[in-house]
């Protein structure tokens, strides 16, 4: 889902702590199966198999981490937030349109994004170079962005949990540097600066963000092929950011790998089918003739 999106010292003695070898095994089994079943839509599936998995490793941040993530999508898909239509549409996304989020929805979502990132800081304290636990902090940050920006419609205030998911996606791709699904906080860092008027970049600053529009497409694509959780998110945000840039038949590419993915998936097979419909394949053209 789209989203319009530390500590130098300690940083330093942590890289240099031996004890903080990174044991993690990614991709871990049981929250490939939740994700698999979240982007189907199966929300019900996914929550019980995170559920089973958190009661197994009550100690494992990714878990709740997850959690929250599958409450936020189901948010999104139910208030239509998750439709490509309306997320190109700058608009209606700047829209002082009020649309009240479920509050029970809402408790949940925080409860499991302030317990992954307390067992996130736990973790770091004995392992400073965890995968897991320096992942589940930017990705709680991440959530925090979506859910402030496109649910409560909190747009400035959630610039603050933004920067603070990149600085974490730059401390763990220097610690685990093939941990490549810190990659998508970094692309929507970039898109999302990349988009942002020229005189308003001087006022807005993100750790090792050039506001690169190729350089957040290049970074999506990397998590798309390499990332451990977050591939099908970054093939979303893809298909969305080329709708935006005029490029829709690259959207109905991306899209088209997401449907067969995830044939249950609804939302995705009613844009793949109705990009598909506007933008047919083109004829065949001669070699070096530009469309």
């Amino acid at each position: 889902m789209i989203r319009p999106l530390l500590p130098a010292l300690a940083g330093l003695f942590l890289l240099v702590c031996p004890a903080g070898a990174d044991n993690a095994k990614h991709p871990i089994p049981e929250i490939k199966v939740a994700l698999e079943r979240m982007y189907n839509f199966d929300f019900t599936s996914a929550h019980r198999t995170l559920d089973a998995y958190m009661a197994a490793h009550p100690d494992e941040p990714l878990g709740p981490g997850f959690k929250a993530s599958a409450y936020l999508f189901y948010e999104m898909n139910r208030m239509k937030i998750l439709e490509a239509e309306f997320l190109v549409n700058d608009s209606r996304i700047r829209s002082n349109k009020r649309i009240d989020p479920d509050p029970k929805i809402r408790e949940q979502f925080y409860r499991f994004v302030d317990q992954a990132e307390a067992l996130a800081h736990k973790r770091l304290k004995t392992s400073p170079n965890d995968s897991s636990a320096l992942f589940a902090l930017c990705m709680v940050e991440g959530l925090r962005t979506d859910y402030l920006a496109f649910i409560e419609k909190e747009r400035m205030k959630s610039l603050s949990n933004a920067k603070q998911s990149q600085a974490h996606a730059v401390e763990l791709r220097k610690r685990v540097p093939d941990f490549y699904d810190a990659l998508l906080t970094s692309g929507i860092s970039e898109y999302m600066i990349g988009s942002l008027p020229f005189f308003v970049k001087w006022f807005i600053r993100f750790p090792e963000t050039e506001g690169s529009k190729e350089k957040a497409v290049h970074n999506l694509e990397t998590v798309s092929r390499k990332g451990f959780y977050m591939g099908p998110f970054a093939r979303i945000l893809l298909a969305i950011i080329h709708l935006r840039e005029k490029r829709p038949r690259d959207s109905v590419h991306v899209l088209e790998i997401l449907t067969k993915e995830y044939p249950a998936n609804p939302l995705l097979k009613r844009e793949y089918e109705r990009l598909r419909a506007k933008y047919p394949e083109p004829s065949i053209r001669p070699a070096g003739e530009e469309e």
